[in-house]
């Protein structure tokens, strides 16, 4: 399978004001969303769009810094599973891409990496780590 764009995140140093911004243009995020450390909404056609407080980005790993202002907008796209993010992320490094992070285990329960496109953005490739379950 071929990865396919699933998810476009949005970090934000103010929650609850980015929120704000997008409900004023139309789209529906739950109320009192802005207590949570990570927002999604799905829009029309199926694809997802999340909100990270980028506080939360330091509980990622050891590693893991909030990206500079201006490059707070990333893309993840979901693969066939955990094994196929590890090929598609050797694929892209091998191809001369630089890897931000390499795949891990996420405690959010999704194999996760992050390689970078040529203007710097991060590009997420995922997938869960586990099958989902009749009824989840």
């Amino acid at each position: 399978m071929t990865p396919r764009l699933d998810l476009i995140g949005i970090l934000t140093d103010d929650l609850a004001a980015s929120l704000a911004f997008y409900r004023r243009l139309g789209l529906d995020i739950p109320a009192g969303a802005e207590q949570e450390p990570h927002v999604e909404t799905v829009l029309p056609g199926g694809l997802r769009l999340a909100w990270d407080a980028a506080e939360v980005v330091g509980g990622t790993g050891p590693d893991a810094v909030p990206p500079p202002a201006g490059r707070r907008i990333a893309l993840a796209f979901l693969c066939d599973g955990p094994a196929d993010v590890d090929r598609q992320y050797a694929a892209l490094v091998q191809a001369g891409y630089t890897g931000s992070k390499d795949p891990w285990d996420a405690f959010w329960g999704q194999r996760y990496a992050i390689v970078l496109d040529p203007d710097g953005n991060g590009v997420d490739l995922f997938a869960p780590l586990a099958p989902a379950q009749p009824g989840n």
